[in-house]
């Protein structure tokens, strides 16, 4: 997660019709955008893509091994299998990769805001997550150095803390792992509160969480996926009353984007919402996907699983070669982690998904991860098995910055709407 600051807005309704897309009344408070894969002069940053693709890869298979053990193989989509955990030193990029000069700058990569756990309440600034679906944090007992930036849970400070018999494990793909004892306390986000919220107060992080800002992660998946197997905060929070609908709506955007949990808001977006049914078990996931270029249809027939925690869009590599061999003067860049590239003058801007209504285009700049040369750029759209299944893609954010998006518990599904006029994507 490579972090730079820009403006988001949670906000959460307290109140809201019986409608599974409604907006609701209730507070907002200010939201943070952390950011990564395109330097501020525009060049694509190699090495952090292939982070980012390592710990996507490595978040899922996790996800997987959850899945296996809350419900059984049964509910693993078709061809899904947990692959092996995926490292650095295996995926780096040949030296040549690395030859042009990069500022670190970062750009479009996680979405992350402040709550607070325990009574009283301890702050922390979490990613908010649809594809994960815990919830964790530093303890005080973590004395690594990569701790040492991080602002760290303290259950003796709380009065409604209390410790657990479970622990929770995630390991990274450079060789080391979050994990810690498993607790229940008071977790609040903008005064939507869910009592006794199970989650884990980590006493070992990975290195690659040292440098960040944010402190942990909040998943808003579905409980199947857990690696506590208990309910996540919005489940909690739903079932006892915090919010009146389960259902949370994002516009993920440089400028002005916005969480918002118990409905939709209807400002942010024009028209009704299209919605899918949940097709999959733990993950987001809707089926009957098509990929366009223009009037070409070039893959269809796919499940999709959208994952706000990743900027960058999966699919398996021959559905992915198919879509680059339709965009004139692209080339594989990258063959080991599946990146391509193309001419930047001629960017395609009517790349579209479709879910059996409309076609949703991915504006060209959210096509672009950043440039590799001064005549050629990097797709936002990588081959790859991720081990989700053998016609299953992972959609991030670079496909969710083109629309509003709605999750619905109520209903199980999964909706896009039209942006508001003026709050478009560039083009």
């Amino acid at each position: 997660m490579f972090i730079k600051a820009g403006l988001i807005t949670l906000a959460l309704a307290l109140t809201a019709s019986a409608s599974p897309f409604v907006e609701g009344r209730g507070s907002r408070v200010s939201f943070e955008k952390r950011d990564g894969l395109t330097t501020q002069d525009g060049w694509f940053d190699h090495k952090k893509a292939i982070e980012m693709v390592v710990r996507d890869h490595n978040k899922h298979r996790q996800n997987l091994v959850n899945l296996f053990w809350n419900v059984g193989p049964q509910a693993f989509n078709e061809g899904a299998q947990v692959l092996p955990i995926a490292n650095m030193s295996q995926s780096a990029p040949p030296e040549k990769r690395q030859a042009e000069a990069l500022t670190d700058e970062e750009n479009d990569v996680y979405w992350e805001g402040p709550i607070s756990i325990g009574t009283p309440g301890q702050n922390f600034q979490i990613d908010f997550d649809t594809g994960s679906a815990d919830l964790w944090i530093p303890s005080t007992k973590c004395t690594s150095p990569y701790c040492s930036n991080k602002n760290k849970y303290d259950p003796s400070r709380s009065s409604t803390s209390a410790k657990k018999s479970g622990q929770f494990s995630i390991l990274y793909g450079d060789g080391s792992e979050v994990s810690g004892p498993e607790y229940t306390d008071t977790v609040t986000v903008a005064g939507v509160t869910a009592k006794g919220q199970y989650f884990s107060p980590v006493d070992t992080i990975s290195p690659s969480f040292g440098s960040e800002a944010v402190d942990g992660i909040l998943g808003l998946a579905f409980p199947a996926i857990s690696n506590l197997n208990k309910s996540p905060f919005f489940n909690t929070a739903k079932s006892q009353g915090a919010v009146k609908n389960g259902v949370f709506g994002m516009k993920l955007a440089k400028i002005g984007s916005e969480l918002y949990l118990g409905g939709t808001d209807s400002s942010l977006y024009t028209g009704s919402i299209e919605y899918h049914p949940v097709t999959g078990t733990g993950f987001w996931q809707i089926g009957g996907a098509s990929l366009r270029v223009g009037s070409q249809t070039v893959a269809s027939g796919f499940q999709t699983i959208i994952d706000s925690g990743t900027t960058i869009i999966y699919g398996p590599p021959s559905s992915v070669a198919a879509l680059y061999k339709a965009i004139p003067g692209s080339k594989v860049y990258d063959s080991q982690n599946g990146f391509y590239s193309f001419p930047c003058a001629t960017t395609p801007s009517n790349v579209a998904l479709n879910w059996g209504g409309k076609s949703w285009a991915i504006s060209a700049d959210n096509f672009v991860l950043g440039k590799a040369s001064l005549t050629e750029c990097i797709g936002a759209i990588v081959g790859r098995d991720m081990g989700l299944g053998s016609k299953t893609w992972l959609v991030g954010d670079s496909f969710m910055k083109n629309v509003y998006t709605a999750f619905s518990f109520d209903s199980k599904s999964v909706g896009f709407a039209a942006l508001q006029q003026g709050l478009l994507p560039p083009v």
